[in-house]
């Protein structure tokens, strides 16, 4: 009878930390695609696109492309960063400091792509 206990409440245990972890999935999922995460990466995938781009039409050079990509991948990472520190989410005021990394990115991409011209 004794063992008959033992293996259902190690049945159920499992049984409700496979809900449990179901849950969390979903939550992670959803937090992917939290608005403001989705529009920092949408717009680091744009300029991402400008500076290969850049490349491709021979407006940048290769270690040009390579320090922008690495500028790229810093605020990418800041993201991320952000996101671990409050489940998922980036706050507003971290949105706007990306933003603003992002703008200041941007000014440089079309500088260099443009400065031999």
């Amino acid at each position: 009878m004794k063992r008959t206990k033992t293996i259902a409440s190690i049945f159920a245990a499992l049984t409700l930390s496979g809900f449990m972890f179901a849950g969390i999935g979903h939550a992670d999922e959803w937090q992917n695609h939290h608005p403001r995460r989705a529009e920092v990466n949408r717009r680091l995938g744009r300029q991402d696109h400008r500076i290969n781009a850049g490349l491709r039409h021979d407006q940048l050079n290769a270690g040009e492309a390579a320090q922008l990509h690495s500028e790229d991948q810093s605020i990418r990472n800041q993201e991320r960063q952000d996101a671990a520190m409050d489940n998922g989410h980036i706050t507003r005021g971290e949105q706007q400091q990306i933003n603003h990394e992002e703008n200041a990115e941007s000014r440089q991409i079309y500088q260099d792509r443009h400065d031999g011209q």
